[in-house]
């Protein structure tokens, strides 16, 4: 337990390590020492040796001091020690995240990365900085005091020897108990903190459908999924409690009828009784203390798993040396992929075809076929299962990260902006771009139509996830990002599906802008995106049961036709007029 959490101190801090170490133990001995000197400083005093009591009372005022000297060290290296875990471990979790798969992104994986991020680290930090100090007290001082009655009485230095194995055993039991119940606790949570996350975020849906109840009651069974494991955890903890503290009274108890029985059967003096009872409460006082260290102790080594959880999370396998493209020509050869593992039922099955340098290849089917599935290979959100998808005649895997999403310019449906100002949620498309770079990109999606609707202009600031702007307006802005970025792969997932009319013709001019000698894979369901088309993919059941031209496959007169003829009728509906 200890070890794990030693192991995610910092290479700079470990060096702090020892010394801490030493000042904890010389701590507790000193205490362990100071507190066995109260029965031969007692009897002294009670025999009216008085130059012996003093010299045992300075032996007590020395321990003291030097407990005063040890314990400022221990506090201040274990505080210098957890504030560099917290720091260290925030930024190795952050630099962690920056370099697993996109795929792996997802509501449920923010609430859990969230919770490790903020809370695990935080418990971690709590160890070195509160928790260890008491804990190794409470182990050492008993020792001590144990092996110090070795000169006052042999029966109780081995009475409190017996005693504290037992202990240990006893507080060890409940805190396996304590520690299977809190995986449970934090599982609900982070389930918990996604829930709410997504019932204020989906507010407008659940509102504009009568769903409110819906989504409350979905938040509602978290939180109590959450507060039944909370529980949970606390009954696990509870009963271990009541018993070790009953366990610690009764060996207390113990102590106290053998101190008595020695004394009244004169092998002891009543000096020495009255001082033995003295120490055997210190003896057992530290180690009742050590039931609540060690348990908050348990609560930080799971917080500690957690956090190893999250960075053994395998990460994008990088090369060693990055492939760099010949073209910029996408080839995917029978690709099969599945987001589970476990699931018999891929959502692509042997995907074979090639989009040539500079063309653009529309993808269309039904939903659920596969079609932004494609893309997000393409891009390498996900690795294949079988088979492989090449960019510029090499295999993705082959390409470090920056290198391949450098040449890739993403559009998808999903547009995220960050609470900053308008153009720079542009620039992140390409942060050393300068000013007037920005603005050009932004004018040729019309962005500079929504800024002058906005009351400080470019520099209006967007809410988190761009809460401020429309979903066209987003739209817009992700098409600035893209034809800022100027790279020569372009991926669009329904890039005008967001807009109205209007905002698509004026949106239109820009993406054809973006696309202009590009290689482009585009998901559509747009008429005349699709028939411009250099080459068409039709998906089904994440295969591609046609593909060709426009006229090649309106000559089939197959699934592709029939799906453009069901667009066609669609494109030219009207509302029929009452009487």
């Amino acid at each position: 337990m200890i070890r794990s959490l030693i192991a995610l101190v910092p290479p700079a801090h470990r060096s702090l390590l020892p010394r801490y170490a030493a000042a904890l133990v010389i701590l507790a001995v000193a205490q362990g020492i100071a507190y066995a000197m109260l029965a031969p400083l007692l009897e002294a005093v009670f025999d009216d040796r008085l130059n012996q009591a003093w010299t045992w009372l300075a032996g007590i005022g020395v321990a003291l001091i030097v407990v005063a000297v040890a314990s400022y060290q221990q506090a201040m290296i274990g505080l210098n020690i957890g504030i560099g875990m917290l720091r260290d471990l925030q930024m190795r979790l952050g630099d962690h995240l920056a370099t697993l798969p996109l795929g792996w992104f997802g509501p449920a994986t923010a609430g859990r990365a969230s919770r490790v991020i903020v809370s695990s680290t935080r418990e971690v930090m709590g160890v070195f900085a509160h928790l260890v100090a008491p804990l190794v007290t409470a182990i050492i001082v008993p020792t001590t005091v144990a092996v110090a009655m070795l000169f006052v009485d042999w029966r109780v230095s081995v009475a409190m020897v017996i005693a504290a194995p037992v202990l240990y055993l006893v507080n060890r039991w409940g805190n396996s108990l304590y520690g299977r119940a809190a995986v449970g606790s934090h599982a609900a949570a982070a389930e918990a903190n996604t829930r709410v996350l997504e019932f204020a975020q989906a507010q407008p849906v659940l509102r504009a459908f009568g769903a409110v109840e819906h989504g409350s009651g979905q938040l509602a069974d978290a939180l109590d999924r959450q507060r039944k494991a909370g529980r949970t955890s606390i009954l696990a903890a509870v009963p271990s409690l009541f018993l070790f503290a009953f366990v610690v009274q009764l060996a207390f108890i113990l102590l106290v009828w053998l101190v008595l029985s020695l004394a009244t059967g004169g092998d002891l003096s009543p000096a020495v009784a009255i001082a033995l009872i003295a120490v055997g409460s210190r003896f057992i006082e530290p180690v009742a203390q050590a039931a609540d260290m060690s348990t908050a102790i348990r609560g930080a080594a799971v917080a500690a798993d957690r956090i190893n959880d999250l960075l053994n999370t395998p990460a994008v396998a990088e090369p060693e040396q990055s492939a760099q493209p010949r073209d910029t020509g996408l080839r995917f050869d029978g690709v099969t992929f599945g987001y589970r593992q476990d699931d018999p039922t891929p959502v692509l099955s042997d995907v074979s075809f090639t989009a040539a340098p500079g063309t653009t290849t529309a993808i269309v089917g039904p939903s659920g076929s596969g079609k932004t599935t494609l893309l997000r290979l393409a891009a390498r959100f996900y690795d294949v299962d079988s088979g492989t998808v090449e960019f510029g005649g090499h295999d993705v895997r082959d390409y470090h990260s920056g290198v391949l999403l450098s040449r890739i310019s993403p559009v998808f449906q999903d547009v995220y902006l960050f609470d900053q100002s308008v153009i720079d949620n542009i620039r992140i498309g390409r942060p050393d771009a300068d000013d007037e770079e920005v603005l050009r990109a932004a004018r040729s999606a019309r962005v500079d139509e929504i800024v002058d609707r906005l009351p400080d202009g470019w520099d209006t600031r967007v809410g988190e996830g761009g809460a401020a702007l429309s979903g066209g307006e987003r739209q817009r802005v992700s098409i600035a990002r893209a034809l800022l970025k100027a790279a020569p792969v372009v991926l669009l997932d329904e890039a005008t599906s967001a807009l109205d009319p209007a905002g698509e013709a004026a949106v239109v001019r820009g993406v054809r802008e973006l696309t202009a000698g590009a290689t482009v894979l585009v998901v559509a369901h747009r008429l005349s995106t699709i028939r411009h088309a250099d080459r068409i993919l039709f998906l089904e059941r994440g295969r591609i049961v046609e593909e060709g031209t426009h006229d090649e496959l309106l000559a089939l007169a197959g699934r592709y036709a029939a799906f453009w003829n069901e667009r066609s009728r669609a494109a030219g509906w009207r509302l029929a007029p009452t009487g």
